[in-house]
């Protein structure tokens, strides 16, 4: 679908670079004058790493005119397993330099900006508005909000992509956008904290899968610039490497909330402004399929009170299920017949075939008013090896 390009038309093509660009130039969403605006195209990547490395490669292939790097680090050995861009001799090398030396093999002709520093408060505004889009493929949350916070401040859309053990997400958010814009907080309103969340430091990560989510990343800024197809706008690809699973999954930005007078008749007294209400219990993240096993044993007797959602695909339903799930699929979690079978207030527990798209979909569910959801660790293949192995494994 056609669409504003965000890019003005940049010069004329050489002979060389009509060369170079040709197999993309005969796609007519493409064409030359779409060459042209990414000869133009000045583009922030943010991270030199798993993430960065794919985009890094495939926006200098495509011949973006000027790529900016932003990264502080220095290569080490352990980033190699998917950190591409960088090799064996770059190992205590700057990442920034070390991308920027590989950027220039593959393309000559495009040029590259290192900042070798962190994205802090004092340099965000300044480096980001020298560029037309910003791509964030960095691994800390504090980065990614500022960055997040900065591109909506200046109005720039701004790619955003995360990837961790065998799971991936990526989405275009763009506070600007014609026909209205969302931003990072209107999925994630909080930052969590540094321990609340594991790194792939700790938890580790699959190097192809960042090659996999890298590159709908490098893909998305390509639409922005030149102007085609449906952008990831207001949706969130959410790749499972384990279940090669591929999920779109809506998502808007809430309405503001509006504070609530008492209406006529129901006046506070005294003595209920003056008495504490219980919180209410946090649920845990997660529990295993043992511990579902006997909370579905307790629903059974009438002694316990839950949902048990099914977030896989209907197709894999009909290999195998647990008995009591209701199957909503992924990108139908925000739908209302998913509110129908998942009232805000009920006791909500998820599971997928492993357990990436449902720890996902918590996090989906608590940003969207249910405050009480766990999702089953190891999700359906768990239970079939600890629970019931009986049922069939795919």
């Amino acid at each position: 679908m056609p669409r504003t390009p965000l890019v003005a038309v940049g010069a004329e093509l050489d002979a060389g670079e009509l060369e170079r660009y040709s197999r993309q130039i005969r796609l007519p969403q493409i064409g030359l004058e779409g060459q042209r605006r990414l000869k133009n195209a000045r583009v922030l990547v943010l991270g030199a790493g798993g993430l960065g490395s794919p985009v890094l490669l495939y926006l200098a292939g495509a011949g973006v005119g000027t790529i900016g790097i932003v990264d502080e680090d220095a290569v080490d050995v352990s980033n190699l397993q998917r950190q591409t861009i960088h090799t064996t001799a770059a190992v205590g090398t700057s990442k920034v330099r070390s991308a920027a030396a590989s950027i220039r093999r593959l393309n000559p002709l495009v040029n590259v900006e290192v900042h070798d520093t962190r994205l802090t408060g004092r340099n965000a505004a300044r480096i980001l508005s020298a560029y037309d889009l910003v791509i964030d493929g960095t691994d800390n949350f504090a980065t990614r909000y500022l960055a997040n916070d900065t591109a909506a401040l200046l109005g720039l859309p701004y790619v955003w992509g995360s990837v961790l053990r065998f799971d991936g997400q990526v989405s275009v958010f763009w506070q600007n956008a014609p026909g209205g814009g969302v931003t990072l907080r209107d999925v994630f309103p909080v930052a969590p904290g540094d321990d609340e969340v594991e790194s792939c430091a700790v938890a580790g990560v699959l190097g192809p899968l960042c090659a996999t989510v890298g590159a709908a990343m490098a893909t998305e800024a390509l639409k922005l610039i030149v102007g085609f197809g449906e952008l990831l706008l207001g949706r969130m690809l959410v790749v499972d490497a384990l279940d090669g699973s591929y999920t779109n999954v809506p998502f808007q930005r809430p309405a503001p909330a509006t504070s609530q007078a008492p209406t006529e008749g129901t006046a506070m007294t005294d003595d209920s402004a003056a008495t504490p209400q219980p919180a209410p219990t946090a649920a845990p993240a997660s529990i295993s399929p043992t511990e579902l096993a006997a909370r579905l044993a307790a629903r059974e007797e009438g002694t316990d009170d839950f949902v048990l959602v099914d977030v896989r695909e209907p197709w894999e339903r009909e290999i195998v299920a647990i008995n009591g799930s209701a199957l909503i699929p992924l990108a139908s979690l925000l739908s209302e017949a998913a509110a129908e079978i998942m009232p805000r207030d009920e006791t909500v527990i998820v599971h997928c075939h492993h357990d990436g798209r449902s720890r996902y979909a918590r996090e989906v569910l608590l940003q969207s008013g249910w405050s009480n959801v766990t999702f089953v660790e190891g999700g359906i293949d768990a239970w079939a090896t600890e629970v019931d192995p009986a049922l069939p494994r795919y």
